[in-house]
C-alpha cells in the first residue's frame, strides 16, 4: 500500500505525465461522452452547411458533405481510441504469453519464438501492416488482429528478459525446490515482478498504436466509411487543405495532442516504476 501510494504521488509529482493524464483524460472523456455533447449525429447530412468555417453553431466547421466536423472528431476518438486499446491488450497477452515461454522454458521454443520476433522485426511495421490489411478485408476485426500481430514481438521479447532475469532469484528457486509447479511459479513469483516495465512499455506502445491505425485509414485500409476516424478525416480534408483547412487542422490537432499526452504519460510511468530513478531521486 505505501509503495503504491509513493509511485502515485510520484507520477502526479511528475509535471510533464500529469499535463499527459489531463490531456489524455479530456480525449477519453469526449469519446465516452460523445453521444451527450456531440452537437450532431456524425454522419448527419447538410450539403447547404458545406464546408462551413468554424463557428458558433460548427465549432469546428464542417466537411464538404456538411457534416459537422466536432461530432465527427468526438466519435472518432471512439474509434481511434477503441481500436489502440484493443489491438495493444492483443499485443500484451500474445506478447505475455510467448516472452513468458521463451524465457521460461528456454531451449527449442526460446529459439523458435524469438526467431519468429526476428521475422516480424525484419519488416517496417507499417508496410506489413499494409501488407496484412492488403490481404483481408478492411474492418474493424481485421485492424484488432494485424495491429496486435505486429505489435506482439516487442512485447514478447520485453517479458523474455524479464522472466529470464527473476526466474533465477533466490525465491523462485526456494519455490520451486518446495515442490510448486510451473504455474505457481510463473503466476505467483515471476510474472508479478515483471508487471512494472509491461506497464510502461503497453503505454507508450498505445500511441504508436493509434498513429498505426490513423496511417492505415488515411490510406483507406482502415475504417471505412462513414464511420469516422481521425486518419480517414485528415485523408479526406488533404484536397480542401487551401479553401478549408480545418478539415485537417482539428482532427491532425486532437491525433497528435493524444499521442503527446500518452508518450507524455508513460515516461511519467517509467519514471515512477523504475527502481533506479528512484534511487536517483533519494540520493
Amino acid at each position: 500500500m505505501r509503495n503504491g501510494r509513493h509511485r502515485s504521488l510520484r507520477l502526479m509529482r511528475n509535471g510533464s505525465a500529469f499535463a499527459g493524464f489531463l490531456i489524455l483524460s479530456v480525449v477519453v472523456g469526449g469519446a465516452l461522452l460523445a453521444g451527450l455533447i456531440a452537437p450532431r449525429p456524425p454522419s448527419e447530412i447538410n450539403l447547404e452547411a458545406a464546408l462551413t468555417p468554424p463557428c458558433i453553431e460548427y465549432p469546428f466547421g464542417t466537411d464538404a458533405f456538411g457534416r459537422d466536423v466536432l461530432s465527427r472528431v468526438l466519435y472518432g476518438a471512439r474509434i481511434s481510441l477503441g481500436v489502440g486499446f484493443m489491438a495493444r491488450t492483443i499485443s500484451l497477452l500474445l506478447g505475455l504469453m510467448l516472452g513468458t515461454i521463451a524465457g521460461f522454458f528456454g531451449g527449442k521454443l526460446d529459439t523458435l519464438i524469438m526467431r519468429a520476433a526476428d521475422i516480424t522485426f525484419a519488416f517496417p511495421a507499417l508496410l506489413l501492416l499494409i501488407a496484412i490489411m492488403a490481404v483481408v478485408t478492411p474492418g474493424m476485426i481485421s485492424l484488432f488482429v494485424a495491429l496486435g500481430i505486429v505489435g506482439w514481438a516487442a512485447m514478447a521479447r520485453l517479458v523474455r528478459i524479464q522472466v529470464l532475469s527473476v526466474r533465477e532469484r533466490e525465491y523462485v528457486q526456494a519455490a520451486r525446490a518446495a515442490g510448486t509447479g510451473p504455474l505457481g511459479l510463473v503466476f505467483r513469483h515471476i510474472l508479478p515482478q515483471c508487471i512494472a516495465p509491461v506497464i510502461v512499455v503497453y503505454t507508450l506502445g498505445l500511441g504508436m498504436t493509434i498513429m498505426a491505425e490513423s496511417s492505415l485509414s488515411f490510406l483507406g485500409l482502415g475504417v471505412q466509411p462513414p464511420d469516422p476516424s481521425w486518419g480517414s478525416m485528415i485523408s479526406r480534408g488533404i484536397p480542401f487543405m487551401r479553401r478549408a483547412p480545418w478539415l485537417t487542422l482539428f482532427p491532425g490537432l486532437v491525433l497528435t495532442s493524444t499521442v503527446c499526452a500518452l508518450n507524455l504519460l508513460g515516461d511519467g510511468l517509467r519514471d515512477s516504476l523504475d527502481p533506479r530513478t528512484r534511487g536517483k531521486e533519494g540520493r
